[in-house]
C-alpha cells in the first residue's frame, strides 16, 4: 500500500512539475523564450545594456582578469593588457569606461561607428580580434542601450598599451592568433 500511494505522490509531482515548466519553455516565432521577451521589455536602457555586455563577451576582453578567470569588476571595462598577436600585428583592448583615457571625449556616434562598423573615432580601423562583424547586427535600441551602459559605468583611468604593427616588437603577455590554415582563408570572389 506505502509503494502504491508513494508511486502516485511521484507521478503527481513529476505531472505538475512538467505542467509548470512547459508554459516557461514556450518559445516565440524568434526562438525567445516569452519571459524573457518581457524580462527585456521591462529594463532600462542602463539595465539592457549591461546585459547586453555580459553576454556579448565584452568584458572577457576588456575587463582585467577575465581572461584569468577573476574578472575584477572594480576595473570593469578599463582595458586589458593581454595583447592579442595576429597578421594585423598586437592590438589590446581598449579602455571603455567614460574616463579620458576611455572613451569621455566620443560621442554617442563615434562609438556606434566603432561597435558595427570597425572604425575607431579617427576613422581608422577597429583591430581584430574585435567581433564588430557581430555586434553589426544589433538593433538600433540594442546598440544604444550599449552605450547608455558604457556612459552609466564608473570612470577608471588607464592607458591603454598602443597597438604594434605586424613587424614591431612587442613586449607582456600576449595570445598568438596563428596564420589562417587554408580552409579559413579568406576565398577571393569569382569574377
Amino acid at each position: 500500500m506505502f509503494v502504491k500511494s508513494r508511486a502516485a505522490v511521484l507521478a503527481a509531482v513529476c505531472f505538475v512539475a512538467a505542467s509548470c515548466s512547459t508554459s516557461k519553455t514556450d518559445k516565440n516565432a524568434s526562438g525567445e523564450s516569452a519571459d524573457s521577451v518581457q524580462h527585456a521589455a521591462a529594463m532600462t536602457p542602463v539595465q539592457r545594456g549591461a546585459y547586453l555586455a555580459t553576454v556579448m563577451g565584452c568584458h572577457d576582453c576588456h575587463t582585467p582578469g577575465a581572461f584569468y578567470g577573476a574578472p575584477d569588476m572594480s576595473r570593469a571595462l578599463s582595458g586589458s593588457e593581454l595583447g592579442w598577436r595576429g597578421p594585423w600585428g598586437v592590438s589590446y583592448p581598449a579602455n571603455l569606461t567614460p574616463d579620458s583615457t576611455g572613451l569621455a571625449s566620443w560621442t554617442d556616434e563615434e562609438i556606434l561607428m566603432a561597435l558595427q562598423n570597425g572604425r575607431s573615432k579617427d576613422g581608422s580601423p577597429v583591430a581584430p580580434p574585435m567581433p564588430w562583424p557581430d555586434f553589426a547586427h544589433l538593433t538600433h535600441d540594442d546598440a544604444l542601450a550599449l552605450v547608455a551602459y558604457l556612459r552609466s559605468i564608473p570612470p577608471v583611468h588607464h592607458v591603454n598599451r598602443p597597438s604594434v604593427p605586424p613587424d614591431g616588437k612587442a613586449s607582456g603577455a600576449i595570445i598568438t592568433i596563428s596564420p589562417a590554415p587554408s580552409w579559413d582563408k579568406p576565398q577571393k570572389p569569382a569574377s
